[in-house]
């Protein structure tokens, strides 16, 4: 509208003789968007329809090699357009904005931006390892960070983050109680040489506290293309009930397989966290004949074949418009649940007044549980569902699945959800 206003403006002002009228056109032209706006009517086509939309954003790096997700924005384009088709949230249209933060501090700080001058409802079902480096501007702008992919240890610690699963603290704990189960009499954990594989070995130690099992800690570098010192000494004696845990992450664990298939252990059993490794290693390392045959592994979400993910199938065969969209994969799990998290949570807010931050945190402070179809346990925020633990308060979901590799796929190995809050929190075993 001011583009049309200064255009007659333009037009006006050659001619000496309109001069006056000229003026008054422009002073109309420069009043009329605001008159229009407050009858709510006309303006550029689509105007006002944007200005009521609902805008969020999804970020995950991609075209970086192992860390990439891009099933986790490609997932958020599609549960867009299908809400969209569904007629909204609301009755207002979803506006998703990804953005791939390319695994750098400067990428996801041109992510934040881009977020924050959308004036976006919130960030959700995102991954990246900069909490650090975006968690503070979404708190200044009040925007919350709504299931990220527990990267980074802001993502447990701030009022404005809403995390959909127990991140790499409950997946330990979960893997230590799981491997007791199994029989294992000694566990040997293969984690990185950080301030962060400190913190997880201690996870693992409260596991087991009550048992006779031992544990090894093995220091390993993030990333290495050789893994064969670390293999041997995580596989020791080989004696019967060894266990050895890999935490490293996916491309560090897959290289740690090559030299662990080297070594060929006859007695030792192998186990892992999902992030580490999923499916698709599983596929890439040769499946039931491959290094995993028979691993056990710990994750937050109910397997890929559960009924908990027909919904999510659907929705990427449906809208995903041809991008590829791996169901097995956490983090697109992680962007499912975080969706739906949102999706109910916002229709829980006054139908007759727009979506802002502020009400989103409204309904998620609320402690009301919200119900993610199974593939976690009802989910609240309110302060008797807060971790008490000064380094992750936010860890509100303390339930992870026991998967096992078996004929080739990871599946489900004990029925339903089990709860470590009692390792988190420093507790006993429950009797």
């Amino acid at each position: 509208m001011s583009r049309i206003g200064a255009s007659d403006h333009r037009r006006s002002a050659g001619r000496g003789d309109r001069r006056r009228p000229a003026r008054a056109l422009a002073a109309v032209a420069a009043l009329l968007p605001a008159v229009l706006a407050a009858s709510a009517c006309g303006g550029p086509a689509g105007a006002a329809d944007v200005a009521q939309d609902l805008t969020v954003m999804t970020w995950a790096p991609s075209g970086t090699g192992s860390t990439d997700r891009p099933g986790m924005t490609a997932l958020a384009d599609a549960i867009g357009r299908e809400l969209n088709a569904k007629g909204g949230i609301n009755g207002h249209k979803v506006r998703v904005l990804t953005c791939n933060e390319h695994n750098t501090s400067d990428g996801v700080a041109a992510c934040v931006r881009q977020a924050v001058d959308a004036h976006v409802a919130a960030v959700i079902g995102s991954a990246s390892q900069f909490g650090t480096n975006f968690m503070s501007t979404l708190e200044t702008a009040g925007i919350p960070y709504l299931g990220g992919y527990g990267l980074s240890s802001p993502e447990f610690t701030s009022p404005l983050s809403y995390p959909v699963a127990g991140g790499m603290p409950a997946l330990v704990a979960g893997s230590g109680r799981q491997l007791i189960e199994a029989g294992c009499k000694s566990l040997a954990l293969i984690r990185p040489d950080t301030r962060g594989g400190d913190t997880l070995a201690g996870y693992l130690a409260g596991a087991i506290k009550q048992t006779s099992v031992k544990l090894t800690d093995v220091k390993a570098p993030e990333m290495s293309n050789d893994y064969s010192a670390v293999a041997k000494k995580a596989i020791g004696d080989d004696r019967p009930g060894t266990c050895v845990i890999s935490a490293l992450g996916a491309e560090p664990t897959s290289n740690l397989l090559d030299p662990y298939r080297r070594l060929a252990p006859k007695n030792t059993q192998l186990a892992s966290v999902i992030g580490s490794f999923q499916q698709s290693v599983v596929d890439s390392t040769g499946g039931d004949s491959g290094p995993l045959r028979g691993a056990y592994a710990t994750a937050w979400f109910p397997a890929e074949s559960s009924p908990v993910w027909d919904n999510l199938r659907a929705t990427a065969r449906t809208y995903g418009n041809g991008a590829t969209i791996d169901v097995a994969d956490p983090g697109v799990q992680t962007t499912w649940v975080a969706y739906e998290v949102f999706r109910q949570a916002a229709e829980r807010t006054d139908k007759s007044k727009q979506l802002t931050a502020k009400a989103l945190r409204t309904v998620l402070d609320s402690g009301d549980p919200i119900d993610t179809g199974g593939a976690t346990p009802p989910l609240s925020w309110g302060m008797t569902s807060m971790l008490p633990s000064a380094d992750s308060p936010r860890l509100v979901n303390t339930s992870v699945t026991f998967q096992q590799v078996q004929g080739g796929r990871l599946v489900e190995q004990h029925k339903g959800f089990i709860d470590v809050r009692w390792v988190l929190t420093g507790g006993k075993a429950p009797a």
